[in-house]
């Protein structure tokens, strides 16, 4: 089985999805990011307005619009905090 990320995405009324991922990508103000397994620890700003895809998990790809907030990945995994979030349609792109 392949090595997953424990993600957890977080406004600031709720906690809003956490859970096993392959992948978790967004655009943070410094370009678009795609965070695998084994990455090394940063903290990135989002960009506005964004949008965060979890790829890989128990019900497939989720992705989310978010305004405002940060992406941190540690060894434990990678949490966004995001201002606003709200459910948004994953678009296409080959796996």
């Amino acid at each position: 089985m392949a090595k997953k990320l424990h993600v957890e995405l977080v406004a600031v009324e709720e906690k809003v999805w956490a859970g096993e991922a392959e992948m978790v990508s967004a655009r943070t103000t410094e370009g678009e990011l795609g965070v695998l397994p084994g990455h090394a620890p940063l903290l990135g700003q989002l960009a506005e307005p964004g949008e965060v895809v979890i790829k890989g998990t128990e019900t497939g790809d989720l992705a989310f619009t978010v305004e405002g907030g940060f992406l941190s990945v540690t060894s434990e995994g990678v949490t966004v905090l995001a201002e606003e979030c709200a459910p948004s349609t994953v678009k296409s792109a080959a796996h």
